[in-house]
């Protein structure tokens, strides 16, 4: 770790982006088609990965319901190491390249294989198919997706220090995140692929491997039309290697910084919560099935904010300021999940939470990269260096535990609740549903609806702290003017 990493510098392996300014080329490729094929894997990997798991391959009751409550947390807890191992790799990495895009190449064909690999589970023993589990989901989100998400989280942060451009980067950003990979994940796959395939296990083979290997072009579109200017920067100005125990202090004694990471902490645990049981409440609280149309109402409806976001939440964020126009946000989230707990059943007013809901979420979705950015800058303007590898390595490892808490809780209560899984008649090709219990269906809609509510309110206290953003333009004067002298 303290050698420094050097991937090749090939002049055909550089960046296309030449500009000092960010253009327009790179906007719509590095930062909205580029990451589309990552992000599109992990948004159906987060919604579906479970489903694969408890409907197609039946594991719910696997060491009495055991299994899958402490595989994905156990999982996560190895995630969470390899996330500050590659955040150091990134800090060591000097090439012409910068030091977090070549690692987006290097995670290119890796997420293609892993991905195909966590959905050929032999048909074999129990013992066989645990086994298989642990190591396909460790390879892709331990190694494979870590090295692609890391890199890809700190583009926008070593992007430009142009605040506005910066803004636009992070918004060009999440709408890959949110409307391309939304509108397929919650549109497509529950009106079309999932009727389709159900519980057949091939067609869900077939399927992911598709996905994946569409992963491996759009990355490497990503790495080709992105720039770290900020890495270049420091470079020319001599920037040393900073130990992690030094970058460790830097980070976990600044205030803006903690602030963040706990409204960060606050905000992923409701929404993977709510992510993972999704599917299972339209299927078994709000309509039947794999009906075809609960879930795309619920996300449709419920949606529409997203795609209207795109155009309204930048000036409005630049008007009122990122920190202002996201607790107002969280303000509105808050009521629309207050809606749906009281109306779980009906199936309008729950449409009516949900785009009351999603219209709160707008600021978190769109800005939340460049508030991020922000706290970064003040960091380096307090101690001189950048502490960006440690501190993606730490929201990445809230993301990771996040997802591996919500996913062990949901699954560990499926299973005490009496959860039914379906049933894939293979001589028919059909797949049935059960109805489930009262416990069962309760537990759902609290995951679903009721928790959002709690973590909504106390997020909206945080960012009341947060005050990175109101000095920012001082701050990165005084940044400029220490690198002029240097």
């Amino acid at each position: 770790m303290g050698k420094r990493t050097k991937i090749t510098d090939k002049p055909a392996l550089q960046s296309r982006i030449t500009s000092d300014n960010v253009t327009g080329k790179e906007k719509w490729f590095g930062y909205l088609a580029g990451p589309a094929g990552a992000l599109l894997l992990n948004a159906v990997l987060a919604s579906y990965l479970n489903v694969y798991y408890t409907d197609v391959l039946k594991l719910t009751s696997v060491w009495g319901g055991v299994f899958l409550m402490l595989f994905p947390i156990i999982s996560k807890v190895i995630d969470a190491v390899t996330n500050v191992v590659m955040g150091q790799v990134i800090e060591k990495t000097h090439t012409k390249a910068g030091k977090a895009r070549p690692w987006l190449l290097f995670s290119a064909p890796l997420m293609a294989v892993t991905g195909i690999l966590l959905f050929t589970v032999p048909n074999a023993s129990e013992t066989v198919q645990v086994i298989w589990v642990m190591l396909s989901y460790n390879l892709f989100y331990s190694f494979a997706f870590t090295i692609y998400n890391m890199s890809h989280n700190l583009m926008v942060p070593l992007s430009t220090r142009d605040t506005t451009q910066r803004g636009s980067l992070a918004v060009f950003n999440n709408i890959s995140n949110v409307m391309i990979t939304g509108m397929i994940v919650a549109l497509v796959f529950p009106m079309v692929i999932m009727p389709a395939i159900g519980a057949n296990k091939q067609a869900w083979i077939m399927l992911m491997s598709i996905l994946s290997i569409l992963a491996l072009p759009l990355t490497l579109i990503e790495y080709y039309f992105t720039r770290e200017r900020i890495t270049e920067e420091n470079a020319s100005a001599g920037q040393e290697n900073v130990s992690f125990r030094k970058q460790i202090k830097a980070v976990f004694t600044d205030r803006e910084w903690l602030i963040f990471m706990g409204f960060f902490i606050v905000w992923n645990v409701g929404l993977m919560i709510k992510n993972i049981a999704l599917i299972y409440y339209c299927n078994y609280v709000l309509g039947t099935y794999n009906d075809g149309i609960t879930q795309t109402l619920v996300s449709a409806l419920g949606g529409i904010p997203m795609g209207i976001g795109i155009f309204a939440v930048w000036p409005l964020a630049k008007k009122f300021g990122k920190r202002n126009l996201t607790m107002a946000g969280l303000i509105l989230y808050a009521i629309g999940g207050i809606v749906c707990c009281l109306f779980p059943h009906n199936m309008v007013m729950v449409l009516i939470g949900q785009f009351i809901k999603n219209t709160g979420g707008l600021p978190c979705s769109y800005v939340m990269s460049a508030l991020f950015a922000d706290m970064l800058d003040g960091v380096e303007y307090k101690n001189d260096f950048r502490c960006d590898g440690i501190s993606a390595s730490i929201q990445t490892i809230i993301v990771t535990c996040a997802t591996g808490i919500a996913s062990g809780v949901f699954n560990f209560i499926l299973a005490r609740t009496g959860y039914i899984a379906p049933v894939f008649d293979e001589a028919t090709k059909v797949t049935t549903g059960f109805v489930q219990n009262a416990a069962t269906q309760n537990a759902i809609t609290f995951c679903f609806v009721g928790l959002e509510v709690i973590t909504a309110i106390i997020a909206f206290v945080l960012l009341g702290f947060f005050r990175a953003e109101k000095n920012i333009d001082k701050v990165q004067a005084a940044i400029r003017d220490r690198r002029e002298v240097k």
